[in-house]
């Protein structure tokens, strides 16, 4: 494959997420969208008109099948955007095109989490590394400026000083997603814990972590303690709002995923120090919005970050009739009354910086920090905390889960029977 100043992108999945990452590519200098497919033409073509319309892409072609994506010759890196339940199935597609000679590529990015239980996230490593491509885990909120400024600031000034930090607190609230497939254990892999706790315990990790290591080589994990709950969607009246709503969406008074989970994981750093990420989630939060909050606690020192907590407001009175949208906030939960306006998600949720730095990198030659061994070790935790949320017991680690699946992935869990 020639040399290029430009990575060419095809994106693999037109959805909700897809929107996001053509929305932050306004702020990516290194890599044009070049290539869209998806489950159905219309999505894909919606989503390459948008890129062209945005001018992050020109000429962007639109695929009927992943195979046609990577063969284009124009693509030299896929993002991997597809729902969990098709992910394992769209990577070996991918993988098969490469290791058969059918098709060139650099590298893939995949969105989290890597996998619905760990054996399928080894999977995916294996069918990744088999072919020889760079890889990247894409976990956004730790490339969010908000956390990655001022963990930076806190590691120079702070644990410089006065040693390193010892807790790192990561949440991600909101009221539910908008596909029914996140809602189904089976297809999802779980709720609440496999859909967000990804993120805020890699946000965790992050925090704890010293600037330019690896995480997994400074944090040996000790032990996870969880709990998981259905505290809203299970009830009555909201499990019928879920099937209107949701038509096909499983039967919440029977069989339903969590809608909050809470958990800490404890690990040894680096320095041999005991240091904990707390973490919670849930689809049973309403306020204006998604609310990503995040802490670091050291010796002598303390940041802390909330999304909602933004620099610009708006008020609207109840005199003023609205039409429900999105415009303000992601899962944005009313239209009146003082509401924050967060100016640029993609920015603030860290999807514009994450997809920077893997285009320059991939386009370098580089492996990513935030790989695929990244998101594999992030299943590996998720799974120790299902696991003791359903024995109520703490899972201490070397423990071996690998042919695990949730009770609520089996849909067998219901805590209202």
């Amino acid at each position: 494959m020639s040399q290029r100043t430009t990575l060419g992108v095809g994106i693999v999945g037109a959805g909700f997420i897809g929107n996001f990452h053509v929305d932050s590519w306004q702020g990516v200098r290194d890599a044009d969208i070049v290539a869209v497919t998806s489950r159905t033409r219309s999505s894909a073509q919606a989503l390459a008109d948008k890129a062209e319309a945005t001018g992050v892409g020109s000429d962007v072609a639109v695929h009927d099948d992943v195979a046609a994506l990577v063969r284009d010759p124009r693509v030299d890196a896929v993002w991997v955007l597809t729902p969990n339940f098709t992910r394992l199935e769209v990577v070996r597609a991918i993988t098969e095109e490469v290791t058969s000679g059918r098709a060139e590529l650099k590298a893939i990015a995949i969105e989290k989490p890597l996998g619905r239980t760990i054996e399928e996230a080894v999977q995916v490593l294996e069918l990744v590394e088999g072919a020889n491509l760079l890889h990247g885990y894409l976990e956004n909120q730790v490339f969010s400026p908000s956390i990655t400024r001022a963990h930076e600031l806190l590691w120079s000034r702070g644990a410089s000083v006065a040693g390193t930090p010892y807790l790192a607190r990561a949440a991600e609230e909101h009221s539910g997603p908008h596909n029914t497939w996140f809602w189904n254990g089976a297809d999802e892999g779980g709720g609440v814990l496999n859909d967000m706790m990804c993120h805020s315990v890699e946000s965790g990790r992050f925090l704890l972590t010293p600037p330019g290591k690896d995480s997994a080589e400074w944090l040996t994990p000790v032990s996870v303690t969880a709990t998981i709950a259905s505290l809203k969607w299970g009830r009555p009246g909201y499990a019928k709002q879920l099937s209107e709503t949701y038509p096909g969406v499983v039967d919440y008074t029977k069989s339903p995923s969590e809608d909050y989970a809470h958990a800490v994981f404890e690990f040894v750093n680096g320095d041999g120090e005991p240091v904990v990420v707390e973490a919670t989630t849930s689809w049973s939060y309403v306020g204006a919005g998604l609310r990503l909050s995040f802490e670091l606690l050291g010796p002598e020192y303390s940041m802390k970050s909330d999304t909602l907590s933004t620099e610009s407001q708006i008020f609207l009175s109840r005199a003023l009739i609205q039409a429900e949208g999105e415009d303000m906030v992601e899962k944005q939960n009313a239209e009146q009354g003082l509401m924050p306006i967060v100016s640029d998600e993609s920015m603030t949720y860290g999807y514009t910086g994450e997809n920077a730095t893997f285009a320059s990198d991939f386009l370098a030659g580089r492996q990513p920090v935030e790989n695929l061994r990244t998101g594999l070790d992030v299943v590996r935790l998720l799974m120790a905390a299902y696991h003791s949320a359903e024995t109520g017991q703490k899972v201490e680690f070397p423990f071996e889960l690998t042919d695990y699946v949730p009770a609520v992935a089996r849909g067998e869990w219901n805590p209202r029977a």
